[in-house]
């Protein structure tokens, strides 16, 4: 702990390899699906530890869909689930929850339980917890597009521009992990992610936990962000 020099302010992670990592143990998808959810609960403990501000994960893509109707039923079953039996960790660990993306095809049942934890814990003032649900970057910025169009901007720059983003009034993203060795975005955050660092450790994302977290970041330690800027 005391080698890492610099924590991230803002962590991405893209939350891949549940499917797979069930699989390999003989087991239908959705058990991969709960014990990734166990995975998201040991990382925010470590990132809060660690003093990482946001923590944004992919939990559900506009892509994902595509999947069966079982996997998708069950996956949002668990949502459900977990803010039940989490909830009350929001409250100890003084966590605050935001959301990117559109919650509006989602069951009633999950939009409620989302608004109200989010509503529960806005004043909190610990790590911010951003999940990703029915989400898609390019459909991000055609959305802020549209607000602009809206709001009769005929002008604009890069610092207007962001203001009509789910991510507004977040750190920029510092680190991108995505878990299972698969080396690409899906579509995730595209904006905010022009100079964020890349990380792609193999493993699947239900193995993830406090040592994988630290290792991850000793990882981004290793990295010399100079954003366009010349090495001195």
């Amino acid at each position: 702990m005391n080698k890492i020099l610099k924590v991230p302010d803002h962590v991405g992670i893209i939350l891949d390899g549940n499917g797979r990592w069930a699989k390999k143990r003989h087991m239908p998808r959705l058990f991969g699906h709960l014990k990734g959810v166990e995975a998201i609960k040991k990382t925010l403990i470590a990132g809060k530890k660690l003093g990482i501000k946001v923590i944004s994960v992919y939990a559900f893509s506009t892509e994902n869909w595509k999947r069966s109707d079982e996997e998708i039923n069950g996956i949002f079953k668990i949502l459900e689930d977990s803010i039940d039996k989490y909830q009350d960790d929001f409250i100890k660990y003084n966590y605050k929850l935001l959301t990117m993306g559109d919650l509006t095809k989602l069951s009633k049942n999950l939009q409620e339980k989302i608004i109200n934890l989010k509503q529960k814990t806005k004043n909190n003032s610990g790590l911010i917890f951003n999940v990703a649900l029915n989400y898609g970057g390019r459909s991000e910025i055609v959305n802020a597009v549209n607000s602009i169009i809206n709001n009769k901007l005929t002008s604009i720059n890069e610092i207007t521009f962001e203001k009509f983003l789910y991510s507004y009034d977040l750190p920029p993203l510092d680190f991108v992990i995505r878990t299972s060795g698969e080396q690409r975005i899906s579509n995730f955050m595209l904006w905010q992610i022009a100079y964020s660092e890349l990380y792609f450790p193999k493993y699947y994302w239900p193995t993830f936990n406090e040592k994988k977290l630290i290792k991850c970041i000793k990882e981004y330690n290793k990295r010399n962000r100079r954003f366009g800027n010349v090495t001195q």
